[in-house]
């Protein structure tokens, strides 16, 4: 399936049919690499198929209410999906947090960052990447944890802004910015930092980063899927990629 079909698919609203029978699910940005996880342990227990589709919580919260045909979503925040159950737009009952994001500060290189809020103050760096405030939760608590630290409009003309936090961490990893303010869980593979320093920081400087789940169809494989990532097994993957479970 090219990318232009897709996108023609999710305008007009439909599943294509060689993905019939397929559970369908968007998924935020900063845990696309867990979902990739999650869904190939499901697909080995089911031999269900688990189609995903990534982007910026903003960005999906508008294709869902515009028709897109996902049949799950995990969202980077818990505002829009309980938008999208006031608004009649989700299976009643079936929201629920999976998973609570840290913010981290991660420069490639190694040592850089090892003390971040003094090399933020410092501000011996050209550019600083994070996500869209407008679009991306992850983007917001960057703009709440930089004016906790009275650092948001001194830094202004540094700033990079990706559209999600998987750009915004494209940013960093190819030199477009020496470091920036990403997701903890694309810093943290299985428990293990990438390569680079990082500075997780303190929670309290941004409001909690609480991500939850919406069952948007009532599709059987879909409910399952959605079980699977609540259950023992879902919830120790959730662990090892950086992570917190309620």
């Amino acid at each position: 399936m090219s990318r232009l079909l897709l996108m023609m698919s999710l305008l007009i609203g439909h599943i294509p049919a060689s993905w019939a029978g397929e559970v369908y699910i968007a998924v935020a940005s900063n845990f696309a690499e867990t979902a990739r996880q999650l869904a190939l342990q499901f697909e080995k227990k089911t031999g269900q198929k688990v189609r995903l589709s990534f982007g910026s919580t903003g960005k999906q919260y508008a294709q869902i209410r515009h028709g897109a045909p996902f049949q799950a979503w995990f969202a980077a925040d818990a505002r829009r999906p309980m938008l999208l159950e006031k608004e009649g737009r989700m299976v009643s009952g079936s929201r629920f947090t999976y998973a609570r994001g840290r913010l981290v500060l991660w420069s490639p290189t190694p040592g850089l960052v090892d003390d971040g809020e003094k090399i933020l103050r410092q501000g011996s760096f050209r550019h600083l990447a994070v996500a869209n405030p407008r679009l991306a939760p992850y983007g917001l608590a960057a703009r709440q944890a930089l004016e906790s630290l009275g650092l948001w409009q001194s830094l202004q003309d540094r700033l990079v802004r990706g559209e999600n936090i998987g750009q915004t961490f494209q940013f960093v990893k190819t030199g477009n910015a020496e470091l920036g303010l990403v997701a903890a869980s694309q810093v943290l593979r299985d428990g293990m930092p990438v390569q680079g320093s990082y500075w997780l920081l303190p929670a309290d400087l941004h409001e909690p980063i609480e991500q939850q789940a919406v069952l948007l169809k009532n599709q059987v494989h879909a409910r399952e899927f959605l079980e699977f990532v609540a259950g023992e097994a879902g919830r120790a993957i959730i662990l090892a990629n950086g992570y917190e479970v309620p």
